[in-house]
C-alpha cells in the first residue's frame, strides 16, 4: 500500500524522531532472537566452474573527481545565469537530495559589495533567497544603517549569496568536501558578478575564502582574496545569540563604509565614456 506522507513530510517526521532520540526502528511484528540464533546455518554453494573462454572484464570507469567536475562546469559559465543552471545540474553534491530550493543569490548583480554567507537555514530553502527570516531581517537593518540595501541599484546596493546553494540537513555546519566541491562555483560567482569589495559573513564563509577559521579574531581586518579587498564579519545569526557584540559589527559596518567611500568604484570607471 502507498503511504499517505509525501517525501518532505516523511523526512519531517524522521526528522523529529532523530531529535526526541530515537536511535533503532522497531518493527510491526515481534521478532524470536532465539530462534534466529538457532536456525541452521546455510550449506555454502559450490561456485560454479569458470567457462572455458570468458570474455575479459570490462575495466570500470574511474569515478569522476567531484571538484574536477565542478572547475569545468563553473569555467564554462558564461554568465550568472549560466551558472545557476550549472550549480542546478551539478550531481555530485549530495545536500542537493533533501533541499527545496536551490538557493543562488539575492540583490543587484550590479552591487559594489558582494556578501558570501555561509549555507541556507530552513526559511532560506522554503524561499530560495539567501538571508531571509529573524538573521536576514537583522542583515537587513545593519545594512541600511550605513544605506545599503538589496532591494536597491546603483551605488547603495548589495549582492548576496552563500558558499553553499542548498541547505545542510538539521542546519548542520558544511563539510570540507561539501565546501571543496562547490567553491569554484563561488569562485566564478564571484568573477561574474565583479565587486569591488566582500564581506564574508562568519566562520564557513571565512573558512572557505580566506582558508583560516576563528571569525572572533578574523573580523574587522581587512585583507585580499578573490582578487579584491575582503572583510570578514559575525553572522547576524551569531549577533543574535550574543547581543553584545552587535558593537563590534557596528564598527565593521562603519569600516566598510569607509573603505566604499575610499575604493574608486570599477562599475563606474567600466561605464563611463
Amino acid at each position: 500500500m502507498e503511504s499517505a506522507l509525501d517525501w518532505h513530510a516523511a523526512r519531517a517526521a524522521l526528522e523529529w524522531q532523530l531529535d526526541m532520540g530515537v536511535t533503532e526502528a522497531i518493527s510491526d511484528a515481534p521478532v524470536d532472537r532465539f530462534a534466529v540464533s538457532e536456525a541452521p546455518a546455510a550449506r555454502p554453494v559450490a561456485a560454479p566452474a569458470p567457462a572455458a573462454a570468458a570474455a575479459p572484464a570490462t575495466e570500470p570507469r574511474a569515478a569522476e573527481d567531484p571538484v574536477a567536475a565542478a572547475r569545468d562546469a563553473a569555467k564554462a559559465a558564461s554568465d550568472l545565469a549560466a551558472l545557476r543552471a550549472a550549480i542546478d545540474a551539478y550531481p555530485h553534491c549530495e545536500l542537493r537530495r533533501g533541499a527545496r530550493n536551490l538557493v543562488f543569490c539575492d540583490g543587484a548583480p550590479s552591487a559594489r559589495v558582494m556578501i558570501i554567507g555561509e549555507a541556507p537555514g530552513r526559511e532560506e530553502d522554503l524561499e530560495g533567497r539567501p538571508f531571509v527570516g529573524r538573521a536576514g531581517r537583522l542583515l537587513d537593518r545593519m545594512l541600511g544603517a550605513i544605506g545599503l540595501s538589496r532591494q536597491a541599484e546603483g551605488a547603495d546596493a548589495v549582492y548576496i549569496t552563500n558558499v553553499l546553494p542548498w541547505r545542510p540537513p538539521q542546519n548542520r555546519d558544511p563539510q570540507a568536501d561539501e565546501i571543496a566541491m562547490m567553491l569554484p562555483f563561488l569562485e566564478r560567482h564571484v568573477a561574474l558578478a565583479d565587486p569591488d569589495l566582500i564581506v564574508l559573513m562568519g566562520n564557513v564563509a571565512a573558512g572557505a575564502v580566506l582558508g583560516r577559521r576563528g571569525i572572533t579574531r578574523l573580523r574587522g581586518t581587512w585583507t585580499e582574496a578573490m582578487g579584491r579587498p575582503v572583510l570578514p564579519m559575525l553572522h547576524p545569526a551569531y549577533l543574535l545569540r550574543h547581543t553584545p557584540s552587535k558593537r563590534e559589527a557596528w564598527a565593521d559596518l562603519l569600516s566598510l563604509s569607509a573603505r566604499l567611500s575610499d575604493t574608486p568604484s570599477k562599475k563606474t570607471s567600466e561605464t563611463a565614456p
